[in-house]
């Protein structure tokens, strides 16, 4: 078997791998359960390489990711469920509904009103689908809430961020960011509170609740939490590799060297990218 750059070709790999006769050990003994960390993980790499503006990783890692769709498309195949094909079909489907200004009579004039048109139109499919599991005779489930919209199996950051953007809908919202950041000081008013009794579970209830108030001002602001603090994150990163490096040229590591010598380098290490 050789390397192709069609589809067709990444799909007989993935049919090889789990042949159950001649196929790869590992990739049989696979299933939705065990290969979804490595989803969520490729996913993730995926954004590290945008961030990192790497375009020859973001090859690769893209095409991690789509080794992960063919994996579980492959495996629901086998299970009599479906096939990569219906994953396109499903995907090229829903864009072609979802952009009606493109593909149909539909107007759409800003990336605002592309946003509403789309939102209306997954409302619509909701609503298609519990019409659906009504005539399959499916309907004793319970109605669901407002915000079970929102999954629940993502980053909590993110989930915190649809939430919000789902309440403002209804009109569940602050007008404007500054209300917002008298919460985020009464929230941080109450973790000093729960810090000063002693109480843990207070602690991390308080703390949730000041994260929370964190992601509303920057759904207020359009800056993303979840991209926010990758950023924070990255930033760390340079500026504890600085202390390290600068540790090193003095014959030392992080590991002997002093809170106060360490906060030293670090303040140099703000200020280089500062002026620089």
């Amino acid at each position: 078997m050789k390397p192709s750059r069609e589809i067709g070709g990444l799909l007989a790999v993935m049919a090889a791998l789990r042949h159950p006769a001649t196929g790869c050990p590992w990739d049989i003994a696979q299933s939705f359960a065990t290969i979804l960390p490595y989803t969520i993980e490729e996913a993730y790499e995926v954004a590290d390489a945008i961030e990192r503006d790497d375009m020859e990783d973001l090859r690769d890692e893209l095409g991690d990711l789509l080794l992960q769709v063919v994996f579980h498309a492959r495996m629901a195949e086998e299970a009599g469920a479906f096939a990569f094909g219906d994953v396109v079909e499903a995907i090229t489907t829903k864009m072609i509904r979802r952009h009606p200004h493109v593909f149909g009579t539909g107007e759409a004039t800003s990336p605002e009103a592309v946003k509403r048109t789309w939102a209306e139109i997954k409302d619509q499919e909701k609503a298609e689908r519990r019409a659906r599991r009504v005539r399959q005779g499916l309907s004793a489930e319970e109605e669901p809430g407002f915000l079970d919209a929102v999954t629940r199996n993502g980053p909590a950051l993110t989930e915190a961020l649809k939430i919000q953007e789902r309440a403002a809908k209804v009109g569940f919202d602050w007008s404007e960011p500054a209300p917002i950041l008298d919460k985020i000081e009464e929230e941080i008013a109450e973790l000093r509170q729960a810090l000063a009794e002693d109480r843990p579970e207070r602690v991390s209830d308080e703390l949730g609740d000041l994260i929370f108030a964190l992601v509303n001002i920057g759904r207020h602001t359009a800056r993303d939490p979840e991209l926010a603090l990758r950023g924070t994150n990255a930033k760390f990163r340079r500026r504890f590799a600085y202390i390290e490096a600068a540790l090193a040229l003095r014959g030392t590591t992080p590991e002997a060297a002093t809170l106060e010598e360490m906060e030293t380098l670090w303040q140099d290490a703000k200020r280089l990218e500062r002026d620089g």
